[in-house]
């Protein structure tokens, strides 16, 4: 028997002691717990309940000011979208001045 079990045996699990290379156990909160850095500045991130909040919410996404810069990019891209697609369709601007 004793040569048998030797093979029928089943392995035992290794045990790792593993700690973390900069965890400060004097700080605070979890190490291993992932928070995005701009979770503060998110305004969906808790969304506001009922009408009120919700409108709200809204509201003051409205009064933000956003990057003047992305606006005219994004004006320029739907533009030149625009161009590329009615040339493609062969659209005829000549419709628009009378002869």
């Amino acid at each position: 028997m004793g040569m048998l079990s030797k093979f029928t045996r089943l392995k035992r699990s290794k045990k790792f002691d593993y700690a973390p290379r900069y965890y400060d156990d004097k700080g605070k909160g979890n190490p291993f717990k992932i928070e995005p850095k701009l979770d503060q500045f998110r305004s969906t991130l808790n969304p506001a309940r009922g009408l009120k909040g919700k409108f709200g919410s809204a509201m003051s996404d409205v009064k933000r000011q956003g990057d003047t810069n992305i606006k005219v990019r994004m004006a320029i891209i739907i533009a030149i979208l625009v161009l590329i697609v009615l040339y493609i369709i062969d659209f005829d601007i000549s419709i628009f001045f009378p002869n």
